[in-house]
């Protein structure tokens, strides 16, 4: 069987194709598409997710001349990697993990232009594929580690101009006033900004890829220190006037102003090294050049393509039912503690919505007191998962009761069994402290990693099709030491894990 020659094509067909092939992920997995332009409606952090789209179509549309001279060669090879892609969206579907799944998504479009036309179409356009990527709202996890660069950058240099400062944990306090470094002052929306138009502007000023990784490279260190530069700035500003300056909305105007200062500087001495491109020859309307394959050469791409992408939601659906028929309600099953309950005063609530089934008991032995909260998850709605950052150890509503230290990761040894946790600090507005231990246990497995934890949950569903798991929060108050807190709770696990582990199996055993 001979396939017909390579024919040309009208330009405006490349570019339908081009389109097609970016939409058609967009259709088969409409959900995640809609989750990531729900983040960029309200999120400020992420809102520059809508020019990014406009942007590379822009970007393509600039390379039309050299596009127009090139066969379209669907690539096979490219299937298998579109089957990486979705199976790491089934993994992360499973797992309820929202970044895997809008990265994996935003993966197989550049993927998908690949397979339809081919490589040495791809290749030119590879950068304005490539940055569609940036449009995922991924930054989150930078905010505690941002949060503490800046707090240990402004603390260090206020003590070096000379002003005493007494710091804990991220707040620290001068004679004037106090300070905090919260979430609004991490910077990671200048560093996300900057690395975006970093990008952007490496492609367009630079042919060489070692000034694009360069300047790429300044676009995320500038930002970082320039944050910490205004940090520092804002809290001598308050600190020599009183604090009657940089203390209220003009905080976030000086922050904001500084840093346009700040990527207007970058960007001016990185044009000094610009290498601008040559310009485009100048190809006749009349006289288009676009060769395209056999059309069943492309029939079988496309129907290849569509089944490629349409496998991993339809698994995805299959083990997203029940295994046993419809869920009953859970049953905590009984725990039989070895210390005695305790009527114990207003203390600290855990905010872990969506449980299945809960226990919230204080306990006592002796002069020693402690609080348990046990949060058991089985597969609910949307929205109710296990680890899910919704989850915290504070209600946003109470966030300006309590402060919360940045969380640590403890081994502690109970008997002979060692148990990883995560520690955290909290103080309370009325002078309360209060030391709290939380950990996972999934699959009858604990862990203190969310990470870890996700994992376990992805092999027991793909295992059992089940998702149980538990989440265990033990937390006692202290005055000036906390490890008087500490000795309280571990000797609390010491003499209940096991019953407590033996509840949570019981548990999970229910139909």
């Amino acid at each position: 069987m001979t396939l017909a020659p390579a024919r040309p094509a009208p330009q405006y067909a490349l570019f339908a194709l081009i389109g097609a092939a970016l939409l058609l992920p967009l259709l088969v997995y409409f959900s995640t598409a809609a989750s990531i332009v729900g983040i960029w409606q309200r999120s400020e952090t992420f809102a520059h997710g809508f020019v990014i789209v406009p942007l590379s179509a822009w970007m393509i549309w600039r390379r039309r001349a050299e596009l127009q001279n090139l066969p379209v060669a669907p690539f096979w090879p490219a299937l298998l990697l579109l089957a990486v892609c979705g199976a790491a969206w089934l993994l992360g579907s499973i797992g309820g993990v929202s970044i895997v799944r809008q990265f994996a998504l935003a993966a197989m479009l550049p993927l998908c232009v690949l397979a339809v036309l081919g490589l040495r179409i791809a290749r030119v356009i590879a950068f304005p594929l490539l940055f569609l990527l940036l449009g995922v709202p991924f930054g989150e996890s930078l905010i505690d580690p941002l949060i503490g660069v800046t707090a240990d950058f402004t603390v260090d240099a206020v003590r070096a101009s000379g002003i005493p400062v007494f710091r804990e944990g991220n707040s620290f306090s001068l004679p004037t006033g106090n300070w905090s470094v919260v979430e609004a002052c991490s910077g990671v929306r200048y560093l996300i900004s900057s690395f975006t138009l970093g990008c952007l502007y490496a492609y367009l000023s630079y042919r060489s890829a070692g000034r694009r990784a360069l300047f790429v490279l300044f676009s995320i260190l500038v930002p970082i220190v320039a944050n910490g530069l205004r940090a520092y700035s804002i809290v001598m500003i308050g600190h020599l006037s009183g604090m009657t300056l940089a203390v209220g909305v003009d905080h976030l105007i000086y922050g904001w102003v500084f840093f346009g200062i700040v990527m207007f500087l970058l960007f001016w001495i990185g044009s000094f090294w610009r290498e601008d491109r040559p310009a485009a020859p100048v190809v006749a309307a009349a006289a288009p050049s676009v060769t395209w394959p056999a059309p069943a050469r492309i029939g079988a791409m496309a129907a290849a393509l569509a089944f490629s992408l349409a496998l991993w939601p339809a698994y995805g659906s299959y083990l997203g039912r029940p295994a046993h028929g419809a869920q009953a309600p859970v049953e905590l099953a009984s725990f039989t503690p070895a210390w005695e309950p305790a009527v114990a005063p207003a203390r600290l609530q855990p905010h872990f919505k969506g449980a299945s089934a809960e226990l919230h008991q204080s306990y006592q032995n002796g002069g020693q007191a402690v609080a348990l909260d046990l949060f058991f998850y089985r597969s609910g709605p949307a929205g109710t998962e296990l680890i899910s950052s919704s989850n915290r150890l504070v209600a946003p509503e109470s966030h300006k009761l309590w402060r919360q230290e940045t969380p640590v990761t403890r081994t502690e040894l109970l008997g002979e069994r060692r148990l990883a946790l995560r520690e955290v600090l909290l103080f309370a507005r009325s002078g309360a402290r209060v030391l709290v231990w939380h950990w996972y246990w999934i699959d009858g497995t604990a862990t203190a990693s969310p990470y870890t934890g996700k994992l376990l949950q992805v092999r027991q569903k793909l295992m059992s099709k089940r998702d149980d798991g538990a989440i265990l929060v033990v937390s006692a108050p202290f005055d000036e030491r906390p490890e008087a807190a500490r000795e309280a709770m571990r000797a609390f696990l010491a003499a209940n894990l096991a019953a407590l582990e033996t509840t949570l199996e019981r548990t999970r055993s229910q139909p």
